[in-house]
């Protein structure tokens, strides 16, 4: 739960209803009344009792609550109306341009273009907790950068699961189709030169590993070939994370919590990072946001940290699709665009 302030609450408490919020008896019974409001939606970890601490002030209950959007957001509609908006952008902007950059089946990217010529790119990273979501599903985000002057580059990628819950994995993936991205711009009358990363949740968590990437060493590619990079909603440091319930489907080791925590290899990054949450995410999402921002100031490399007040996970995802929503006006900015 979160303060007023946007501050981690973490003690425990009853279950926040919208029957409880409206509190009296009478009210109670017009809720029950009313269709629209009679269910019941709960925020934050179920009611228990306090077990021994594993991270901070949190038990396992706790902590594994702060990992999973489904305690404090209606993440299943949400995805849903994803999926329909997403439809409905494809019969506005037609289908993508849908190219391989790799040799296995999911290692594909999907390109929506705009008519403006040698237009910057923003290449999109999904979410979806390493196990799910598909480029097709995010669709409904690439319409403003289209409209704005942009293309719009989407990656799939393998699920952590079938990758032996390693998500070095995952990233490698990732790191290659923002290579080829840079590498094959021309194809689709794009600007290398113009090259803007951003991903939500896991993808922000994969925005920020492919950040902090040495482009030179690794793939024969500029250092500075991403300009700017958007991380919204995501996780930078996997140690809390290796402590939660996520730690059953992602195999963690020693050396992939170094490799995997970009928060521990800012010194690497070369691009200005806006990083954006908001005050209705877990407590754990919003920690790990304010924690990188601040570990990239530290360095004295620019940053800037956006919270935005009574937003929730897949309310801040959507906001990308707004061109005067936190994360869209955040990505046009750092791109030098405008809504048209």
């Amino acid at each position: 739960m979160t303060s007023e302030n946007g501050n981690p609450r973490h003690g425990v408490a009853a279950p926040i209803t919208r029957r409880t919020i409206l509190g009296a008896t009478g009210a109670a019974a017009a809720v029950a009344a009313t269709p629209t409001l009679a269910y019941e939606c709960q925020f934050g970890p179920p009611a228990h009792q306090k077990g021994p601490l594993v991270w901070m002030d949190m038990d396992q209950v706790e902590l594994d609550a702060a990992y999973d959007q489904s305690f404090y957001a209606d993440t299943k509609r949400a995805l849903a109306q994803f999926a329909s908006d997403s439809e409905l952008t494809r019969q506005r902007l037609g289908e993508p341009r849908r190219v391989s950059y790799g040799p296995t089946d999911i290692e594909k990217i999907d390109i929506y273009t705009t008519k403006r010529p040698k237009a910057p790119i923003f290449v999109f990273i999904h979410g979806g907790a390493w196990l799910g979501g598909l480029a097709s599903n995010r669709a409904f985000l690439a319409e403003m950068f289209v409209n704005a002057g942009a293309h719009f580059v989407s990656p799939d990628f393998v699920r952590v699961d079938a990758a032996n819950g390693d998500l070095r994995v995952m990233a490698d993936q990732v790191r290659r189709a923002i290579a080829w991205t840079y590498e094959f711009a021309a194809s689709f009358d794009a600007d290398p030169d113009r090259l803007y990363i951003g991903g939500h949740s896991s993808g922000g968590h994969l925005c920020a590993v492919a950040l902090t990437t040495d482009w030179n060493n690794g793939f024969g590619l500029p250092e500075d070939m991403v300009k700017g990079g958007l991380c919204m909603s995501g996780m930078y440091d996997m140690k809390a994370v290796r402590l939660s319930k996520r730690n059953t489907y992602v195999k963690f080791t020693d050396d992939m919590e170094e490799a995997m925590s970009p928060l521990r290899h800012v010194d690497l990054l070369r691009a200005p990072v806006i990083v954006t949450y908001g005050s209705n995410e877990t407590p754990e999402f919003q920690r790990q946001a304010r924690d990188f921002a601040a570990a990239v100031k530290a360095i004295g490399k620019p940053v800037e940290l956006i919270e935005a007040m009574n937003y929730d996970h897949p309310e801040m995802e959507a906001s990308l699709g707004n061109p005067y929503g936190h994360n869209g006006r955040a990505a046009l900015a750092m791109m030098k665009l405008s809504a048209t």
